[in-house]
């Protein structure tokens, strides 16, 4: 088992990942770990793209990991993601049982893989935090892009992810990182969609989650305590919709600019990508438009046996 590649199914936003993983792993014994840093939170289920339902095929469940872990408030970080894959991972492997990674979360997927990116606890620095006080986004921005040690340069929309990130990345600066004992033995495959494909595909999903409950699901959230400030941090949907609720936009308004916002963070999600096959991640494109079964076959081409 130690010899089988790790299959990575990754991708920007709505290209259909979790759809696909579900179908690999159902044929050979596969178990799914997310990929996907807002997964991980409990009663934030449509806002995230869960589709639990999607696990469910053949008449059995396809078990996955790292998905409802945390609590809604919880502010959960790459640290722990790496150290709580390495637990999941080995323990599949234990069970003769085949993992696949499956998500969009660049930073999550490149912490797991990559033999130099070995994360430590980073403590909160208040001498920082009140230096950079009066610094404006922008400032911050230009700092965190400056970074030798840079990890994470997309939370650059929410101060206090923005500060978090750089934070992160100073401390690491000072403190040089120790590569892993064991390399991961895996394999990257890429849902590709063209861009005017995908823009669609947004546009769709963001409708049928409306419809199926995703307001509904925020107004939840901040009746259970959170304030809108907090679900800010926990990305575009909530950030949006909770502005809605709040009187802050008519509805028209904030579907339009969700849906913009999305396609904006997909494609900063191909742009993270894109770099990572500049810096040696072999990647293999499948092509998203493609029937089911000609993707499984696919990626199931490479030392995989159907179960």
């Amino acid at each position: 088992m130690q010899n089988i590649p790790l299959i990575c199914i990754i991708g920007p936003t709505a290209s259909g990942k979790t759809h696909l993983a579900v179908q690999v792993a159902n044929a050979i014994n596969g178990e799914i770990i997310s990929a996907d840093s807002r997964q991980v939170y409990r009663k934030m289920d449509i806002g995230t793209g869960k589709d639990l339902n999607e696990y469910n095929i053949a008449g059995k469940t396809i078990p996955y990991h790292l998905i409802n872990i945390v609590d809604a408030g919880y502010q959960y970080n790459v640290y722990e993601y790496q150290r709580d894959f390495q637990v999941v991972y080995a323990d599949i492997l234990h069970r003769k049982c085949v993992p696949v990674l499956c998500g969009g979360s660049g930073m999550y997927i490149e912490s797991v893989l990559d033999t130099t990116y070995r994360l430590e606890y980073v403590p909160e620095n208040e001498t920082f935090r009140k230096e950079t006080e009066n610094y404006t986004m922008e400032e911050l921005t230009a700092k965190l892009k400056s970074c030798k040690s840079l990890h994470n340069n997309t939370d650059i929309l929410d101060r206090k992810r923005l500060i978090r990130a750089l934070e992160i990345a100073l401390y690491y600066e000072q403190n040089p990182q120790n590569q892993f004992d064991k390399p991961i033995n895996y394999q990257l495959f890429y849902l590709a969609f063209e861009r005017s494909v995908l823009r669609e595909r947004v546009s769709l999903r963001l409708k049928q989650r409306l419809e199926n409950g995703m307001i509904e699901e925020v107004k939840s959230l901040l009746d259970s305590g959170l304030s809108i400030n907090e679900l800010f941090y926990y990305g575009l949907e909530y950030r949006f919709i909770s502005q809605y609720i709040t009187g802050k936009m008519d509805y028209e308004t904030m579907v339009s600019k969700l849906c913009i916002a999305i396609g904006q963070f997909a494609k900063r999600q191909q742009t993270w990508f894109a770099r990572m096959r500049r810096k040696g991640f072999s990647m293999i494109d499948i092509d998203g438009s493609l029937p089911d079964e000609q993707k499984v076959n696919k990626i199931l081409g490479l030392n995989y046996e159907k179960v």
